[in-house]
């Protein structure tokens, strides 16, 4: 049987190396070594125009919403906050495309830190934009540009609470976390200062969002349950496979979206 194919979405952002400095399509490689090791082929899937993504995400048997930049604010009916970043309008378009997509198809479908609260957003649901303001620590991004452990405790009776069961140190670097949840989402695991550090759909086969970097351990039963759900099926499902009860935003209704005043 063939490997299954994973799509991973990635950054746009000016990069340099040797004598150059371009634009480019960027992913820390963590995320590639991790899928290869749990038996998957991956694909990178840079920002695209969004009515692209039906014929990009038709050849894939699952999808990775990886990490970065803040979730644009306005996509939540919300002002920025001065310790939000910038907003990455190219990249939101494309990946809520690519989710749309994914969940009409029933397609395995896991998000990483920013990835988990896009899917939150997708659903309806709304963002902490600076978490120290609510839980009175930084504990969740204790310094710039490294991961930190923390532990997580999961849910019984969750998908991720049978993969994870109990309490366990997971890899951490944020500073929004999820305020409302989105409709057809069920909390999978919480810190002990209450943020959810994991999200998944009950409304689809293998939609699941966690908080924490799983990438960062090559053993993760998360990449591995997602790369086995990507291959437990002959191919792609069928546009439509997947039973969608709750109306979200088009990808062409958010190009048209603007910032909240």
């Amino acid at each position: 049987m063939p490997k299954p194919l994973i799509g991973l979405t990635t950054y746009l952002a000016d990069a340099q190396w040797g004598e150059w400095e371009l634009p480019a399509a960027l992913l820390p490689a963590a995320y590639i070594s991790c899928l290869r090791a749990a038996g998957g082929r991956v694909v990178l899937l840079p920002p695209d125009a969004p009515e692209a993504a039906p014929d990009v995400v038709a050849r894939l048997d699952a999808i990775v919403l990886t990490s970065g930049e803040d979730v644009d604010p306005a996509l939540y009916g919300a002002q920025p906050h001065p310790c939000t970043g910038p907003p990455m309008r190219e990249r939101d378009r494309w990946e809520w495309a690519v989710l749309d997509e994914a969940l009409a198809r029933d397609m395995p479908v896991l998000g990483v830190c920013r990835g988990m609260q896009l899917m939150n957003v997708h659903a309806g649901g709304t963002l902490i934009q600076h978490l120290p303001e609510t839980v009175g620590h930084h504990g969740h991004n204790l310094h710039g540009g490294h991961f930190s452990p923390h532990a997580v405790t999961t849910v019984p009776g969750t998908r991720i609470g049978a993969l994870l069961p109990g309490t366990r140190q997971v890899a951490t670097h944020h500073h929004q976390a999820v305020e409302s949840l989105g409709a057809g989402l069920v909390v999978g695991a919480r810190t002990a200062d209450g943020t959810v550090e994991a999200i998944e759909s009950t409304r689809h086969r293998f939609v699941v969002g966690v908080q924490w970097h799983p990438e960062m351990a090559f053993d993760s039963a998360v990449v591995h349950a997602l790369v086995a759900a990507a291959g437990s099926a002959s191919g792609p499902a069928p546009r439509g496979a997947g039973e969608r009860k709750v109306r979200v935003r088009s990808a062409s209704e958010l190009s048209e979206a603007t910032p909240v005043s």
